[in-house]
């Protein structure tokens, strides 16, 4: 049995911006993914709203930092043979970090807690796949639209940044981008729709990682 770790914010939780509640389990990517490899692969959701990289949220009912939340989740889940990260939309808050430069040091900072994670049973630890999450876009929600200023152009950069760290780094890398698009709705979260592409995108991906 091989073990998947996702570890990701709203994007991965499944928060659903038509009705504003969560997407139905089926519906939400890991749920996708977990189906399509079978009952061989064990697909293990971690997402939280609101989740950053390795920056505080002081207005956070909980704990959003990746980087003070990352290593619990791992102790939690090992042994692990892939891990999964898909965060970056909440750095670009204005009042968290707000560049797509921010938020690359910060998922070079959790691809380096995983490496250096104390893995023991002699198990030399996961790969790692970062994923870009689709850049946000532009809504008439003002209320997103002024929390989110000048992330549909800090965001779209994202990407190609993930892709140079992932070389750098010796991770896999995949971009969302590329099989679903965020809803005018609120700007940054996917419909159930997109939130199912991603699922099917990352099969592939998955699969090679893995050896499957």
């Amino acid at each position: 049995m091989k073990s998947v770790l996702a570890f990701g914010d709203s994007l991965t939780w499944g928060y659903d911006p038509v009705n504003l509640g969560r997407h139905a389990y089926e519906d939400r990517w890991t749920s996708v993914l977990q189906k399509a490899l079978g009952h061989g692969v064990r697909v293990i959701p971690e997402g939280l709203n609101g989740r950053t990289t390795a920056y505080d949220d002081h207005l956070a009912d909980c704990e959003r930092n990746g980087v003070k939340l990352l290593p619990s989740v791992l102790e939690s889940h090992k042994p692990l043979d892939l891990v999964i990260i898909m965060l970056g939309t909440n750095d670009m808050k204005r009042g968290i970090a707000g560049s797509a430069i921010l938020a690359m040091s910060g998922m070079k900072r959790l691809v380096r807690l995983v490496r250096s994670h104390d893995w023991g049973f002699e198990f030399e630890g996961p790969e790692i796949l970062i994923v870009s999450p689709p850049p946000a876009c532009e809504t008439a929600n003002a209320f997103f639209a002024a929390m989110f200023r000048g992330a549909v152009e800090e965001s779209v950069m994202l990407a190609s940044m993930y892709r140079d760290l992932a070389d750098e780094l010796g991770c896999g890398f995949f971009d969302a981008g590329s099989v679903a698009k965020t809803t005018p709705l609120d700007g940054i979260h996917l419909d159930a729709e997109n939130t199912r592409a991603v699922g099917r995108g990352l099969e592939p991906v998955v699969r090679m990682m893995l050896g499957l």
